[in-house]
Parts: structure tokens; C-alpha cells; sequence
């Protein structure tokens, strides 16, 4: 089962959950049925409650619960905002880009409204960000007027690796830990945890553990390969 059967025939989403290569990491895989779920949630009742019904049953076994969200502001978008505590926003650092976080915020305000009154902000996160084109810098202070201090001082780049990754099925920091984009986002993910009161000092301690164990990763492949491949006369 996967979060198609949890949201459409109530199966537990527990039995949706894989590992990864990360002991400290769990995935719910989306998948393409969920294109039919926008349509058949129509005529569902609490419909828009679904995904928060369904994280009751596993919330208690995380520290945090991160929800990817289509880009789009459908019926699988409005479970996600109806389930959360807070919304962490991505942003591109191009002109439409700006065009879609006013309708954003405008669905936020009518979620807090009628189904998440405690519904917030959690930060602004810029992305795709090129120093040499003058409109990405005028997005960003844009994007600082409105939202101050909620904006991560953390900016991630346009990075080859980055594009790269996801047609090799693995995150960034596994596929290139040294690569620009890598490094980016594990700026970002320690600033995060800052914000959420973790010690200084446990800080470095988290880049020390992705890099163990991405390299206990990598040591386990080359064992497979030295396992299966035929010994040379």
C-alpha cells in the first residue's frame, strides 16, 4: 500500500512507510495514482482531513514529519495544510515564482480560517538562486520585505548535481555530499534545527553523521560489487 490507499481506502499509513539509506530517515513514496486522488477525493467525506487523520497514527514515532507538497493548490495540497503545524515555503528566485506565493499566502489565510486556525509560517527558503542574474536579487528582497526575519539566510544555488540527483532516485547529499548544492542544504537543514532550539553544539555532530552515513553507504556497495563480480584467473 501507499499513500494513494491511505487517503482514498483508509489503510494505515504505517504499512506505507520504507526505510532508506539513512537509519534516521523514513519515506512514504508518492506515486502516480495520487493524479487520480485529486478527483476521487471530491465526493469523499473529510476529505480534506484525510493526510491529518492518517499522521495521528505515526506522529508520536517522529521528531519531524516533512510533507512535500504538489505544485499546485488542489485537494492534496489542502490535506497537507489542514495536517501541519507550520508551512516551510520554497521559493524560486524568479518573477512567477513571486506570482504564486501571493496565492500561497491567500490559501494559507483561508486554511487558518476554516479547518488549522493554528496554521503559521515557518520560513521562506530561497532556491535556485544564480548571483549573476539582477532579477534573482531583486526577488530576494522582495521576498525580505514581506516576510523579514522568516526568510533562512541559508540560500541554495543553481547546482548541476542538484538537477542531476533525482534521476538517479537519490537525494543530493548522497549522490554528491562535496557538491555545492550538498553543502547548501545541510547549511540550511543545521540552520533549521537552530531555529527549532537544538544545542550549538550538537550542530556540527549532524553534518559528521550524513557524512558517516553516506560513506557506510558507499562501503556497503562496493562490498555487493566485490561480492557478485567473477573472480579474474
Amino acid at each position: 500500500p501507499g499513500l494513494y490507499e491511505t487517503l482514498l481506502h483508509n489503510k494505515p499509513l504505517r504499512a506505507a512507510i520504507v526505510p532508506t539509506a539513512l537509519d534516521w530517515l523514513d519515506l512514504v513514496p508518492s506515486h502516480m495514482d495520487l493524479i487520480g486522488a485529486e478527483v476521487e477525493l471530491v465526493q469523499a467525506e473529510d476529505r480534506q482531513t484525510r493526510l491529518k487523520n492518517a499522521l495521528a497514527q505515526v506522529q508520536s514515532s517522529y521528531r519531524y514529519i516533512l510533507i512535500d507538497c504538489p505544485p499546485s493548490l488542489g485537494l492534496l495540497t489542502l490535506n497537507a495544510l489542514c495536517a501541519v503545524e507550520t508551512v516551510l515555503i520554497p521559493i524560486q528566485c524568479e518573477y512567477y515564482a513571486m506570482e504564486g506565493l501571493s496565492q500561497l499566502m491567500g490559501t494559507v489565510e483561508r486554511i487558518r480560517g476554516a479547518y488549522n486556525p493554528a496554521i503559521e509560517v515557518e520560513g521562506v527558503l530561497l532556491t535556485m538562486y544564480d548571483s549573476r542574474i539582477k532579477l534573482a536579487n531583486d526577488v530576494i528582497k522582495e521576498v525580505k520585505k514581506v516576510f523579514a526575519e522568516k526568510v533562512y539566510k541559508s540560500i541554495i544555488p543553481r547546482n548541476v548535481r542538484l538537477a542531476e540527483s533525482p534521476s538517479f532516485g537519490r537525494p543530493v547529499i548522497t549522490y554528491d555530499f562535496s557538491s555545492r548544492g550538498s553543502r547548501a542544504y545541510l547549511k540550511f537543514a543545521q540552520e533549521f534545527l537552530r531555529c527549532q532550539g537544538m544545542p550549538a553544539e550538537a550542530l556540527p555532530a549532524l553534518k559528521k553523521e550524513v557524512q558517516m552515513a553516506i560513506e557506510n553507504q558507499a562501503n556497503e556497495k562496493v562490498q555487493t560489487v566485490a561480492q557478485i563480480s567473477p573472480v579474474q584467473p
